[in-house]
């Protein structure tokens, strides 16, 4: 069983419901936000090893969030999932160029996603065996907000 931390950001409870019991049962360890701002705070606090991020969102979209977190240098590298009805091919671009590392369209089919997330989770475990001086979790101290 695995221990990776995934941080799943979306407004909408029943999409969050859903995909956080399945990958809860595939044993990842699923924490949600439903807006931009928190998204952002649970992500300083618990440096998830990905992030599944919708755009459409009340007060905070997923752009915004994803630059806010590649400006971070904490977690920068973080590989960030967009999950979102936004799906034209504009769209996709757009998101790939402001940070994200793939791009899912809804509807979507869950075996997909999970295909998605191994994958990505995989290329990153290499390269942090290739970059050693990268900080993983272990190597981080947070006292309150430093």
């Amino acid at each position: 069983m695995n221990n990776e931390s995934i941080l799943l950001v979306d407004d909408e409870p029943d999409l969050i419901w859903a995909v956080q019991r399945s990958l809860s049962f595939d044993g990842y360890v699923v924490l949600s936000a439903k807006d931009g701002y928190e998204a952002l705070s649970i992500a300083r606090r618990s440096f998830p090893d990905l992030i599944i991020l919708d755009i459409n969102m009340p007060q905070m979209n997923g752009l915004e969030v994803c630059r806010k977190l590649r400006q971070d240098p904490i977690l920068e590298s973080v590989p960030i999932i967009f999950l979102t009805h936004r799906n034209e091919t504009s769209d996709r671009i757009n998101g790939l160029e402001e940070g994200g590392d793939d791009y899912l369209g809804k509807p979507f089919d869950l075996h997909e996603l999970k295909a998605r997330i191994k994958a990505m989770l995989r290329r990153n475990k290499r390269k942090s065996k290739n970059n050693p001086s990268q900080p993983n979790e272990q190597d981080i101290i947070q006292i309150g907000g430093i």
